[in-house]
């Protein structure tokens, strides 16, 4: 008996040893339904590990904005968070290449691209330092105002939000005669309310989760960018995980995250609909600027490839496989 009681003992303590807590930041707000969903794989990577591995997550960005989690994940304090990838860019500038204004016309073709890329874009954040599980479409970036917006001479002059460390788009709203106004996320809802911004770039559904459409009267429905986000662990937190539960936070975290990327353009669908219901008006984007707008910016991404802003081999590769998805439709457009 006294055996038995030894051995149960020795396993108890070996088990909580080897437990692992995974401190994980977020701005999305506590009671969304990313949220609950985050929390749902949380207690199933619980369960599945035998309470060795715990993610608590840390919602309602009351952990800072992205440079001090970032912070904090280099001190030991966090061990990752859910970001977009202006956050994460300093270490990994590629990961801004699918985000770069104007390049896809459709999420069809976002897709396709995404087909070819992704893979490449998460072995980029490993090499990084952290361990990522795929990535979830937030849908097009708009332009957002208080005045209407259908020219680009509406635009100049104006200050629009830019996110902190994010220097491709505050290039970009140079380029069209903007002033950028550079917030976290966590400070553009008090931007908009005091007029320190003008103008927001974000996804119906961003705008609808952050509350941002509160403060804002005119919606122009131009695909300005492709909107991604996700999960980051740094590794060396990650490769304290036996590898039997590494994989168990890699199967639920990368399920979790392609049921974001499925469920995100539904949603963001609704959102929109969801938007206009609160009598927020959708204006129309003048063809003739649409053209220019786009020849502009295609001109700054290229222009930043060559500098090295990003890889321009990457870039290249990017605008190839645009081209070839464009050749294929051509027919049916």
């Amino acid at each position: 008996m006294k055996t038995f009681v030894l051995v149960a003992l020795s396993v108890g303590f070996a088990n909580l040893a080897a437990a692992q807590t995974l401190k994980l930041a977020t701005i999305t707000p506590e009671g969304s339904q990313w949220m609950q969903d985050m929390r749902a794989g949380a207690e199933m990577i619980d369960k599945r590990t035998d309470g060795r591995v715990k993610i608590k997550f840390y919602g309602g960005g009351v952990q800072g904005n992205d440079s001090k989690v970032l912070g904090k994940i280099r001190i030991g304090a966090l061990q990752g968070g859910a970001f977009t990838p202006s956050a994460i860019s300093s270490r990994f500038p590629d990961i801004n290449l699918l985000g770069l204004p104007m390049v896809f016309d459709s999420y069809e073709e976002a897709a396709y691209v995404r087909s070819k890329l992704d893979e490449k874009l998460v072995k980029g954040l490993n090499d990084a330092g952290f361990v990522s599980f795929g990535f979830a479409a937030g849908g097009f970036a708009v332009i957002m105002s208080n005045t209407p917006v259908r020219t680009i001479d509406d635009l100049r002059g104006k200050r629009v939000w830019v996110p902190e460390g994010d220097p491709i788009s505050y290039a970009s709203m140079e380029a069209l005669s903007l002033s950028p106004v550079t917030l976290p996320l966590t400070d553009v809802l008090t931007g908009l309310q005091t007029g320190l911004i003008d103008i927001v770039g974000i996804s119906p559904i961003g705008a609808l989760v952050l509350q941002w459409h509160t403060k804002v009267k005119y919606i122009t429905e131009l695909p300005l960018s492709y909107t991604i986000g996700f999960m980051a662990i740094d590794k060396k937190a990650f490769a304290k995980l036996s590898d039997a539960d590494q994989a168990v936070v890699r199967d639920v975290m990368t399920e979790m995250y392609a049921n974001f990327d499925k469920q995100n353009l539904i949603d963001n669908a609704a959102a929109l609909e969801s938007l206009l219901k609160q009598k927020i008006e959708v204006v129309n984007f003048e063809p003739g600027d649409e053209a220019k707008l786009r020849s502009t910016m295609l001109e700054l991404n290229r222009k930043l490839a060559a500098e090295g802003s990003f890889s321009p081999a990457l870039y290249e590769e990017m605008m190839g496989y645009v081209r070839d998805y464009r050749a294929a439709h051509a027919n049916n457009d």
